[in-house]
């Protein structure tokens, strides 16, 4: 696995965790900037080709 794929996974599991830990609480600009930085790393990824540890795109929201 190459450095730069493995640093795109990172990037997605911390982003992740941000998102999941203002939602926790209930920090609602903290969970927008989370969702941006999510969406991101998932776009970088994908126009890498690095799968993550999820289905792109799933961020634990309900609904989308």
């Amino acid at each position: 696995m190459s450095a730069f794929a493995e640093a795109m996974r990172e990037r997605v599991r911390a982003a992740r965790a941000a998102l999941a830990a203002a939602r926790a609480a209930a920090d609602s600009y903290g969970a927008a900037i989370a969702e941006d930085e999510l969406d991101d790393a998932l776009r970088l990824a994908r126009a890498h080709g690095v799968t993550t540890d999820a289905a792109d795109g799933e961020d634990g929201q309900d609904g989308s």
